[in-house]
């Protein structure tokens, strides 16, 4: 279902929290409904009370205007893919060029893995089809070139969920002759770009692990130095982060962590952990990174930091120990 149009910047005020010492603090919760899906907080307000204070604080625009970062886990994907609408619209006001978006598309409570893989891709394609919706203007689709992972991704798309848009739809990698033995013939960025193009969004590149690379060379090549955006969607960039990759084998694909991932603002986020010490991994733009836990039907914070942690701190420190 899509979302309303909404202008991809506007002039706003931005509250920030004002951060501890990262300690385990307790911050607002969450119900969750019988069928264990999070309920709306208007629902809860009257039962939880708010120990975080923020300052606010306005980088730009209007003065008086404000908005709060104390966002709640969402109820459900149209309330997701607001939350990651309106965290989009404030990195780019703050000038933002490189952005991540990374969420599960097999439940909001889902891990990677609970999903088939392709699956979680046509899930992901229609949820970057109601983003872009809400997102962009209509009269700024024609700007817009959204890449797909290879070639035949852009065919299934424009037979599909993207028939009828005006969004240009474009691709990474082209399969080659030798695609069952994991070859893909080398795009050009270059020639894919074109001179009237102002935003870039990159569905999933993380089927291929040349996919990352060709991102970075787009990003090079026709988005740093220019007015231009980039938008990483679900790119399930943790598996290089956390050394899924070995950086022996892919010494390219490790470099990323230190030099393109530094540029890079994860604007709306969530990893789930499962087990006796679950937890939630949640940040929605510009508030701080918070560890979530659903404790006797609420989802309470359990800790929460400016910088975002490994998920490895996540599970083997901030979880264990809450």
């Amino acid at each position: 279902m899509p979302l309303s149009s909404a202008a991809i910047a506007s002039n706003i005020s931005i509250n920030f929290p004002s951060l501890p010492t990262p300690k385990i603090v307790k911050c607002r919760s969450f119900p969750i409904n019988n069928n264990g899906n999070i309920g709306h907080q208007r629902a809860a307000a009257f039962m939880v009370s708010r120990s975080l204070t923020f300052a606010t604080k306005s980088l730009s625009g209007d003065r008086n205007a404000s908005v709060d970062v104390d966002v709640p886990f969402p109820s459900d994907y149209p309330e997701l893919l607001d939350q990651a609408r309106k965290a989009t619209e404030l990195a780019l006001k703050d000038n933002r060029q490189l952005m991540e978006i990374e969420f599960p598309t097999a439940g909001l409570q889902s891990v990677p893995g609970d999903g088939e893989g392709g699956i979680e891709m046509t899930g992901s394609m229609q949820l970057i089809r109601e983003f872009c919706d809400g997102f962009i203007n209509p009269e700024k689709a024609t700007r817009t070139r959204i890449f797909f992972p290879e070639a035949n991704e852009v065919t299934f798309a424009r037979e599909s969920t993207f028939g009828g848009t005006s969004f240009k739809l474009d691709y990474l990698t082209k399969p080659s002759f030798f695609e069952d033995f994991g070859f893909f013939e080398k795009v050009k960025m270059a020639d894919r770009v074109k001179l009237e193009d102002e935003l870039f969004l990159v569905a999933y590149p993380y089927f291929n692990v040349n996919e990352m690379l060709v991102v970075e060379e787009l990003y090079k090549e026709a988005v740093e130095n220019t007015a231009r955006k980039l938008i990483i969607f679900n790119g399930e960039l943790d598996r290089i982060r956390s050394g899924y990759y070995p950086s022996f084998f892919y010494p390219k694909l490790a470099k990323l962590s230190t030099t393109l991932f530094p540029k890079m603002e994860t604007v709306y986020y969530i990893h789930n952990f499962k087990g006796r010490n679950g937890g939630t991994l949640f940040r929605c733009y510009p508030g701080p990174w918070r560890v979530l836990r659903n404790v006797r039907n609420k989802y309470v914070c359990l800790h929460q930091q400016e910088n975002m942690p490994s998920l490895k701190e996540v599970a083997l420190d901030i979880l264990t120990s809450a």
